[in-house]
């Protein structure tokens, strides 16, 4: 699994497919994509899923804590940058001015497998809202922590820990040190527990943007992931409604999830 994010061309390829493919039409009835329309990504790594919305015509902004990551974006996106139609802040959210670094607002927001690597998610969210447009959305995407790779272990070298479903749900020192035994980097080690320790529920997310004063629009709760098509040739398939019913037992069998907040007016 692990080859799926060391491929840039790949992921960046995948992400792309993915937001044409399926965020786009989730989001086609609730927002009109026009050249008028301003996309801001948060977290948007090579901005793979920004193509989709410049194909669109929509002018658009990626933000991405990794130099590394925004100089590939870059390149990816060398005409998109020359036109205008694009560009980058390589920045930490938390330190984002709305009118020093952005210098305007947005019609749409987008954090697709973004918000579980965050922590402070509730001031994130509050913040988000400051930087949207009158009638502004903000799309999230994030596999819920409880499934069975939430722990995003399919980053671990050892293919049996990259393929070993649940076991991030362990307590941390017991996870840790399966992660130690199995000898994997300490780097890896680090994010892995960063990722324990800011994973979100689908309970969790939908509180904080009440608390937020934000409405959910539209969701959809996936069985298999959208990306999944692209990684393992496994269609999409959105969660059956009774699992979706039940809260928190859902979030063990549901791989993904589709939101679309909107501030309360």
């Amino acid at each position: 699994m692990r080859a799926f994010h060391k491929d840039k061309d790949r992921y960046f390829q995948m992400q792309y497919l993915t937001a044409r493919d399926h965020i786009i039409p989730f989001l086609e009835d609730t927002i009109e994509l026009t050249s008028k329309t301003r996309v801001l990504e948060v977290g948007c790594a090579e901005a793979g899923v920004l193509l989709a919305f410049l194909e669109k015509g929509c002018r658009c902004v990626g933000i991405e804590l990794s130099e590394s990551r925004t100089e590939k974006a870059k390149k990816y996106h060398q005409h998109a940058l020359e036109s205008g139609q694009i560009s980058f802040l390589n920045k930490n959210i938390f330190d984002i001015n709305i009118d020093l670094d952005l210098g305007e607002k947005f019609d749409l927001i987008i954090l697709k497998d973004v918000i579980e690597h965050i922590p402070g998610q509730e001031i994130v969210i509050r913040q988000l809202g400051s930087f949207l447009n009158p009638k502004g959305l903000i799309f999230f995407g994030f596999p819920p922590w409880y499934m069975p790779f939430g722990g995003h272990q399919q980053i671990c070298k050892s293919k049996v820990l990259s393929y070993l479903p649940y076991y991030h749900l362990l307590p941390k020192p017991i996870y840790k040190g399966i992660l130690s035994a199995f000898s994997e980097r300490k780097e890896t080690i680090t994010e892995l527990i960063e990722i324990k320790e800011t994973g979100i529920s689908i309970e969790r997310f939908e509180r904080i943007a009440k608390n937020q004063h934000f409405l959910i629009r539209k969701k959809h709760h996936f069985l298999f992931n959208p990306i999944y098509e692209y990684k393992f040739n496994l269609k999409s398939r959105t969660q059956f409604k009774l699992v979706e019913a039940i809260p928190f037992f859902r979030n063990f069998f549901t791989t993904g999830v589709y939101y679309v907040l909107a501030l309360e007016s």
